[in-house]
This record gives C-alpha cells, sequence and structure tokens, in this order.
C-alpha cells in the first residue's frame, strides 16, 4: 500500500489507499456523504485532495489523524473527518489552508471552545429521507408525485435491474446522453470513473429500462455505520414525463430495509435543486460546518 506521510508532506489519493481510509469511513457515525473513501476519490481532480497524517501519541487509530487537504479555485482548505489534532497542529493547520471544511456537529462544540469562528455550510448540508417514505410516498403532501409516477407506469413498459458489471455499459450510455443535455459537464468525470470503477470501490445502485432502453440508473453506498444509504449519482436522459419521480421511489423500495435513511447529498445552493429536495419532506439534515481562523 502506498505510504501516508507526516504533515505537512502529503501524497495523491490513490485507489490503494481503500483498503486503509475504508474502513475508517465507515466507522463514522455522522454521515457526511463526503465522507466516504468513494467519494474522496472519485471527486479528488476537482477539490485538488491531498492526504497527510499527524502523529498523536495516545490517540486513536494507532496514533495517527489522518488530514485531507484541498484547494477550491484558489481557496485551500482541509478536512478532519476522524478527528481533531492537538491545538499546536491545528494552528498549524489553519494558517496554511485557512478554513476546516465538512466539519460535523460534534466538532463544532470543541472548535467554539478553543475560539474558532463557525459558519453553518447550509449550501452543503445533506438532505436526510426516511427510507420506507420516499418508497410509499404517503399522504396528500405527495399526492402529485403519486400521480407523476403512475402516469409513467401506464404509459410505458419498464423494468429495473441491479446495475451489475454487465449493465455498466448501458448506465455510461446514460450518462452520455445527460451530459448532452446540459450546458456543462457537472459532475460527469467523477461520475464516468464511479461507473468504470464500480467494483473496486464497492459501490451499488439500480439501472432503469423503458422499452428494453436503458434511460436511468442510481449509484451509491452506505455510511453512517450502514444505517443509511447516499446516492452519490442519479442520471436519466431526458423525453419520459414522471421518469425521475418513479425512480426515485423504485430504489427507495428495493434496497433492503436494515438501512433507515437514504442521504441524497447536497444542494450546492442551487433554488431549483433545493426546492426538488425539499419537495420530499426531508427528516432531517446531515448539518456541516466551515471553521475559519480566530478572530
Amino acid at each position: 500500500m502506498k505510504k501516508i506521510p507526516y504533515y505537512p508532506q502529503s501524497v495523491d489519493i490513490e485507489l490503494e489507499l481503500r483498503e486503509y481510509l475504508h474502513p475508517m469511513f465507515q466507522a463514522l457515525s455522522e454521515g457526511i456523504s463526503e465522507f466516504t473513501f468513494a467519494n474522496i476519490y472519485l471527486f479528488r481532480k476537482d477539490h485538488l485532495y491531498e492526504i497527510s497524517k499527524i502523529k498523536v501519541d495516545g490517540s486513536e487509530n494507532n496514533g495517527d489523524i489522518v488530514v485531507i487537504t484541498g484547494n477550491d479555485s484558489g481557496e485551500k482548505f482541509f478536512m478532519l473527518p476522524f478527528g481533531i489534532p492537538p491545538i499546536k497542529y491545528l494552528r498549524t493547520l489553519f494558517e496554511n489552508h485557512r478554513t476546516l471544511k465538512c466539519a460535523s456537529r460534534s466538532q463544532v462544540e470543541l472548535l467554539l471552545d478553543m475560539g474558532y469562528t463557525v459558519f453553518e455550510d447550509r449550501d452543503n448540508f445533506d438532505y436526510l429521507y426516511h427510507r420506507q417514505h420516499l418508497a410509499d410516498l404517503p399522504g396528500r403532501k405527495f399526492h402529485k408525485k403519486r400521480n407523476l409516477i403512475k402516469a409513467f407506469i401506464n404509459n410505458h413498459s419498464y423494468e429495473g435491474r441491479p446495475l451489475l458489471d454487465e449493465y455498466i455499459p448501458h448506465a455510461l450510455e446514460i450518462l452520455e446522453k445527460w451530459r448532452r443535455n446540459r450546458d456543462n459537464d457537472g459532475d460527469y468525470y467523477p461520475a464516468r470513473e464511479a461507473l468504470e470503477k464500480c467494483h473496486p470501490l464497492q459501490l451499488c445502485g439500480g439501472i432503469y429500462y423503458v422499452d428494453s432502453k436503458p434511460v436511468a440508473y442510481s449509484l451509491g453506498e452506505e455510511n453512517a455505520c450502514g444505517k443509511s444509504f447516499v446516492i452519490h449519482f442519479e442520471k436519466a436522459v431526458t423525453g419520459y414525463k414522471g421518469l425521475w419521480q418513479f425512480v426515485n421511489q423504485a430504489f427507495a423500495s428495493i434496497i433492503t430495509e436494515y438501512y433507515e435513511t437514504i442521504n441524497r447529498e447536497q444542494d450546492l445552493g442551487d433554488e431549483g435543486l433545493r426546492k426538488a429536495k425539499l419537495s420530499y419532506q426531508p427528516s432531517g439534515f446531515v448539518k456541516k460546518y466551515r471553521i475559519c481562523h480566530k478572530l
């Protein structure tokens, strides 16, 4: 396995690090969608992620705390998914990278006590939904969505299948069609790599067909100690009224009942996306915070 150096040295995040990092991410209970190995790996180029360790005597993880650093359009940041290092290391991280991203609620009180400035990062809150509610869409508030799904079912011959290796080419076909109908690439490249490396990353999902033509897929993995399923990617072609609503409900209906919630990630401040996510009546949010230098 590639060796992770001690801070301030760092290395790129590569697939071979999964063996070391994946079990650590799986043990996190907060359910932050960024904190899975697959997510960090797939978006490594978008955020220029690098990884280091800090040696802390007497800490968990064999005395090491993993630090993820990054850069968003010239804005340096760092993330601490596995714990807060002692203050002398924390000061150095803030001096070098300015902002701590994706701080969890459990970390906020400690950082406030240390005198740091805390901001709710609303645009990056993850939307949580009770799995059974998405599957059943109960009550009057979901009347319009049930009608759209009924219209889709009545007007099309459809089929859903697990997204096995043999169907990956069909999912890639959906992704290419999705890309052609956009003004920008969005998350096209991470989504493509996720399909191409679905097996080593141990992602799973479903794919949907209309008249034997592939039209939509969902892809994700479990998080929050296995209590939630986070959907990293969901793509569909145009031209099928009610397709998005159908896929949302169908996928919630087929995943195991062991998952209490479905995490549909953040809205990134997009008003249309926020309205759509809120329309499904989230049961709550996985809140995230940005922490800045002391004032």
